[in-house]
């Protein structure tokens, strides 16, 4: 038998963007919370570390698995190394390319790390490869992203989200913006804000703000009051965020999470970054990256175009964490 303790270090503690996803995804309470809050990046992963080094000295774990690329990500997997506990990453060897991103030094450091990378595609493993981890550490297992979403799906479907936005399916435009290159700028946002403004007119958009976008469009004296076929509302949770990415013309984004998502819907994604850790998503999905420079005529294109693009990546099925145990079991063997 397996047994487990749940951490969770409250890196993402606002209740919009944390509470509401344990609730919604019946995702039971965390056995432990640190509670660390919000702080630089410094001062974050130092705070992680300091709280989550006497957990695993009491608990003394045989393996800690990590998931993603957040501060906690990289921060418990360096404590575990000089404890000496094993590590499995969860959606490792994805790359940017990018080390202005501070998930992309979370990712590098926590692969150099890790004990056993569980990589979400093919081109995951190649990037591990490259970077001389030993083949025996690498396990293909897919995304488990697209396992939630498929637990999920039923839920979000019933929830009536089209209905409460007054908006019909095909015909809006689901938008999320929060990265710093895009929200922490004057200049990126009020042209972003304008984009959205004028594409309202064609199509409704709906934008579930993020508090950190909300608060710097306060900062730089953006609108952002709710205009009727631009529909600026509060942050929403999972299964309507899943209805809407399931539903919409087309997604606007700058998430990692929606480019996967929408990729498994084949629903038509623009990312503005200018570059992709996911890049399976535009080799075989629905996604391609975008700029503001660029914005205005990739809309278009994407309006000319078909409403659904693109294929489901291999072993994107719903089945990812039957195949993440397995290989947790057979490497504690």
């Amino acid at each position: 038998t397996v047994s487990f303790r749940l951490v969770h270090t409250g890196q993402h503690y606002d209740e919009k963007m944390s509470d509401v996803f344990f609730g919604e995804l019946g995702i039971p309470a965390p056995d432990i919370n640190l509670g660390v809050g919000s702080g630089t990046h410094a001062v974050q992963t130092a705070t992680v570390m300091t709280k989550f080094e006497p957990v695993c000295e009491r608990e003394r774990p045989d393996w800690v698995v990590v998931v993603g690329d957040v501060n906690s990500t990289m921060a418990c997997t360096l404590v575990c190394s000089k404890l000496g506990i094993k590590v499995a990453h969860v959606e490792a060897g994805l790359r940017s390319f990018d080390r202005t991103m501070p998930e992309e030094i979370n990712r590098i450091v926590t692969d150099a790390l890790a004990d056993l990378l569980l990589t979400p595609s093919a081109d995951a493993n190649e990037n591990l490869k490259r970077e001389g981890v030993a083949d025996g550490k690498i396990k293909l297992v897919g995304n488990i992203m697209i396992d939630t979403l498929v637990e999920n799906l039923h839920q979000a479907r019933r929830r009536g989200t089209l209905e409460k936005l007054g908006v019909e399916k095909n015909r809006f435009v689901y938008v999320t913006l929060h990265r710093p290159s895009n929200v922490d700028h004057k200049e990126s946002l009020t042209q972003i804000m304008g984009e959205l403004e004028r594409l309202s007119h064609e199509l409704p958009v709906v934008f579930p703000i993020h508090p950190r976008t909300r608060k710097m469009s306060a900062e730089f004296g953006i609108a952002t009051g709710e205009a009727r076929t631009l529909k600026i509302i509060e942050p929403i949770g999972y299964h309507d965020s899943l209805c809407l990415t399931e539903q919409a013309r087309f997604i606007l984004t700058d998430s990692g999470g929606l480019q996967e998502e929408s990729t498994y819907f084949q629903t038509p994604c623009l990312t503005l970054r200018p570059n992709t850790e996911r890049p399976v998503t535009i080799q075989l999905g629905s996604n391609r990256l975008t700029s503001l420079h660029q914005l205005r005529s990739d809309i278009e294109q994407v309006l000319q175009k078909d409403s659904r693009l693109g294929s489901v990546p291999p072993l994107w099925d719903g089945q990812t964490a039957a195949r993440t145990l397995d290989e947790l079991i057979a490497a504690s063997a």
